[in-house]
């Protein structure tokens, strides 16, 4: 009782403890990111934070921005869009407003930060629904569009994005997907000693399974914000880590770009979001310029009075705007220009992924590459610290004798099967990022590098593949299986996995990887082309798992189908986020969100599998062993099944043995004792005259002796299954001259027949109570020991 209410007290701390973690962040919208959507003309802005929080209905600015022409006239539009809906969409006279102070509009230079709290009759709350405050990654942005009176000219437009705070993109979940891979990086190494163990192999597959959720974000299409970040997570599976500005790494990898004839842009400093593209998430605009035109003049007396009021409000003295003495002094601010025409939009796929993480497009190769480079070097000095412990066992070992088998290991055979798992781990993002290095013709040095990278990596796996398919085509396969053959040890992680006629399985998921990436790169002017493409691959993989089933066990055919079929239904449903198609955000959203959790569910099932592999099973299995004690292998050996098994008997013996209170003599009457139920197992085909007893005349004499135990016995204490057992009896009969002479000749001759007919297996000889093959083994060693008895016939 005691235990069960402490451990509902844990719980419900725990609870509490999460609830209060979760509801920690106060409820706010602010701006993520500030663009010009239009080249500025009479305003200009070099900071723009506004916030606004539910709880005390108060408003947070921190603003430098600037009127910098004379004698201008405008309009104001201010435009709100949320998933692609327009709940705000009105056109202000600033003529009408204010007394006619903007009017036509001052030259200021406005700057200052501080919080004003709004009157409970502005009703904010009650235009803004709850929803906006909670969802992760909130797709809107607002917009202001000064146009000039008169003449319907664009003066400025400026575009900023919404944000609640929430985001699919966790630091958090990078951090524990990446102990979940070192932890199983760990157990995959100490566990690879045996070819066949199942933990190396599951770390290929999770490794796979987060390359594969994060390059699903690489495809021309128009995910949901949402959903991209989701993906972000993984980006450190394809060597793509978060860049802080400035990152030395990437300040270097530009200026070695630039030196070498690339000309593309470097990442920018602030939000990628003020840089995607105004048809995708979050801005989905996809049938509307850039600038929205305005949809009709705003008048004081309309029913818009929620504006009005905001218009009116007082702001403190210290914040009334200065006159601009110098346009330059805030002309060069980090507010970007994005337009139709810009160089700098970011377009979906890798782009807006990349750069997401502060990594310029042009620098996704390199990025990845020196990422591989450093892998590789921490691997070469793990190898060479084992080496040298090697040596220094191998110096132990000849003080100890119980070292030798440590160091007979095969360490040469370990360290190339590790090298060939970590190329196929980073064969993915390196084949995807060289063929994307390709098409952006930029730097003739990365282009050069990804050259080399691609002949490397090609080697690295294609070599073992072609040891592997020729040795199976100049020996049997079997022989790839074979513990005595390097080569399992060696490049096992390509198929030792599978069954023996299915050795070949590991072709066709490497095919699968090197098409992925490169539809994801050639076919990037089209998402749907990707897509189906995509599909083809992974219809083929399903339809392959489903007719070879390539795994040893039940289980690893139902676990890798599931993945394949995860991967299908996924990459399927994406079919939504197709631009042409111009699904509504808020269903994008949804679907995106099932993906999502898909893919989490696989990740758990993929994270749970790895773990009962890694042992932790063994521990519920020593336990239930340890309960049972000695009443299990009784229950074994006292079963009718187990009487029949040669080998059962020999541990029943074995067991006998050990005890000190029984003789030789009896221990061998236990081994020859006949069983219970002689019925073999299997059905076994038996001459007619087997079952025939021996022909022995009542009136010639027999002498029965005993044999005493032969070299098989089990007196060396142990036991090898299919050994010879010696024959319990040996018959003498009476001479030829005798009555029963015919007879017993005439069973002479069925007796070879039916040694000539019966298995030669000292199991079946046991099992059915004959001793032919006994006997015809010592017949070979003694050809006189069925003669017969002459003293018995005179008596």
């Amino acid at each position: 009782m005691f235990s069960l209410l402490a451990r509902l007290r844990a719980l419900a701390f725990t609870l509490l403890l999460f609830t209060s973690v979760s509801y920690s962040r106060e409820e706010s919208l602010f701006t993520s990111s500030v663009t010009y959507c239009n080249p500025p003309e009479t305003l200009l802005i070099q900071r723009f934070d506004i916030a606004y929080f539910v709880k005390n209905q108060s408003v947070s600015f921190n603003i430098s921005a600037a009127s910098v022409q004379a004698n201008v006239n405008v309009t104001a539009n201010l435009f709100l869009n949320v998933y692609g809906m327009s709940p705000v969409n009105v056109t202000l006279d600033l003529c009408n407003i204010l007394g006619g102070a903007l009017c036509p509009l001052p030259m200021y230079n406005f700057t200052g930060s501080d919080s004003l709290s709004l009157p409970d009759s502005l009703g904010i709350n009650d235009n803004i629904p709850g929803i906006a405050f909670k969802i992760p990654d909130l797709e809107g942005f607002a917009q202001l569009t000064l146009t000039e009176v008169g003449t319907g000219k664009i003066k400025a437009c400026v575009q900023a994005t919404l944000s609640n705070g929430w985001s699919a993109h966790q630091p958090a979940v990078e951090w524990t997907t990446g102990g979940i891979a070192i932890a199983a990086l760990v157990s995959a190494a100490w566990q690879s000693a045996s070819p066949h163990a199942i933990t190396p192999f599951r770390l290929l597959d999770l490794m796979y399974m987060f390359q594969v959720i994060a390059s699903s974000s690489f495809l021309n299409l128009n995910y949901p914000s949402l959903y991209r970040a989701f993906t972000l997570n993984f980006s450190w599976a394809l060597g793509l880590f978060y860049s802080s500005t400035p990152s030395s790494l990437q300040n270097s990898i530009d200026r070695m770009r630039h030196l070498t004839g690339g000309k593309l842009a470097d990442a920018s400093s602030g939000s990628a979001v003020g840089l995607v593209n105004r048809k995708l998430s979050p801005y989905n605009v996809p049938n509307a310029n850039i600038a929205v035109i305005p949809s009709g003049i705003f008048a004081r007396e309309s029913k818009f009075a929620f504006f009005d009021s905001i218009l009116n409000l007082e702001f403190p003295p210290s914040l009334k705007p200065n006159v601009l003495a110098r346009r330059s002094a805030i002309v060069g601010g980090d507010v970007q220009t994005v337009t139709d025409d810009s160089s700098n939009v970011l377009q979906a796929g890798v782009p807006i992924y990349v750069n997401s993480i502060h990594i310029a497009t042009a620098n996704a190769f390199m990025t990845v590459f020196l990422v591989t480079l450093i892998m590789f070097a921490i691997a070469l000095g793990v190898f060479i610290i084992g080496y040298g412990i090697l040596i220094a066992f191998q110096r132990v070992s000849k003080k100890s004798s119980s070292l030798n088998s440590f160091v007979s290991f095969d360490y040469s055979s370990f360290i190339r099967a590790w090298i060939l798992r970590l190329g196929m781990i980073a064969s993915l993002p390196l084949l995807i990022f060289i063929f994307y290095q390709w098409t952006l013709k930029d730097s003739w040095l990365s282009i050069f590098l990804s050259v080399i990278t691609f002949i490397a990596i090609l080697s690295l796996i294609l070599y073992p593949t072609f040891l592997t398919m020729r040795l199976a085509r100049r020996s049997t396969q079997y022989e790839l299986y074979s513990a005595t053959e390097p080569h399992l040890a060696s490049y096992g992680p390509l198929y030792a996995q599978y069954r023996v006629p299915r050795y070949y399985f590991f072709l066709p998921l490497l095919v699968a990887t090197f098409l992925r990436a490169l539809f994801i790169t050639v076919a990037k002017k089209s998402g749907l082309v990707q897509l189906i493409l995509l599909l083809i691959v992974e219809v083929a993989l399903v339809t392959s798992h489903f007719i070879l089933r390539p795994y040893k066990t039940k289980g690893g055919d139902v676990f890798s189908t599931f993945l394949a079929i995860v991967r299908l239904v996924c990459t399927g449903m994406m079919i939504a986020f197709v631009q042409r198609l111009e699904v509504k955000a808020i269903p994008r959203v949804v679907i995106g969100i099932i993906i999502a959790i898909i893919f989490s569910v696989s990740v758990i099932v993929v994270i749970i599998n790895l773990v009962l592999h890694a042992g932790v099973q063994r521990l519920w299995r020593k336990k239930s062993a340890v309960g049972s004690g000695s009443g299990s292998s009784a229950s074994i050996l006292d079963s009718p099944h187990g009487s029949r098994s040669m080998l059962e008997k020999g541990i029943k013996e074995e067991s006998n043995q050990s005890r000190p209170d029984m003789s030789p003599a009896s221990s061998w009457e236990r081994v020859t004792r006949r069983p219970v139920n002689p019925t073999p197992e299997q059905n076994i085909p038996l001459d007619s005259h087997i079952l025939e007893p021996y022909p022995i005349s009542p009136t010639g004499s027999t002498v029965t002796t005993m044999e005493p135990p032969s070299m098989y016995s089990r007196d060396s204490g142990t036991l090898t299954v299919g050994s010879l057992l010696p024959r319990r009896w040996s018959f003498s009969f009476s001479q030829p001259t005798s009555p029963t002479g015919s007879s017993s000749a005439s069973h002479g001759q069925r007796d070879s027949a039916r040694t000539s007919q019966i298995p030669h297996s000292p199991m079946y000889s046991v099992a059915e109570g004959i001793e032919e093959p006994v006997r015809e083994q010592r017949r070979q060693e003694d050809p006189q020991h069925l003669q017969l008895n002459s003293h018995s016939g005179q008596q």
